[in-house]
């Protein structure tokens, strides 16, 4: 994929977990993001674990559009999903991203 206006919205959600909480986080987030993969603008999810860090995640989702993401983002389902999630968080940040570029490698 190269850049385009049809490049998805991509959010990136930097996630710190309490130590004692990293596998019922894990198995509460793919819950949540089975229910998220089911919105109509969601193109998928992934979630990726620091290993220089172990309670530090990464959440990579991309989105048909911004208008498709601002809207789940504000629906009374993505808060219901953040506070299935918030007993596990002590802290994170979030990135909105549009991609430029996609580069993929012969395995791809």
């Amino acid at each position: 994929m190269d850049e385009r206006e049809d490049c998805p919205y991509r959010v990136i959600l930097r996630m710190e977990i309490r130590p004692d909480a990293a596998e019922e986080f894990e198995r509460t987030w793919r819950a949540v993001g089975e229910l998220i993969a089911r919105e109509p603008a969601n193109l998928g999810q992934v979630l990726t674990r620091d290993v220089e860090h172990p309670g530090v995640y990464y959440v990579v989702t991309d989105w048909t559009d911004e208008q498709g993401f601002r809207r789940f983002e504000r629906s009374e389902a993505h808060v219901g999903h953040r506070r299935r999630l918030a007993p596990y968080r002590t802290g994170g940040e979030m990135a909105v991203t549009r991609v430029v570029h996609d580069l993929r490698g012969p395995r791809a």
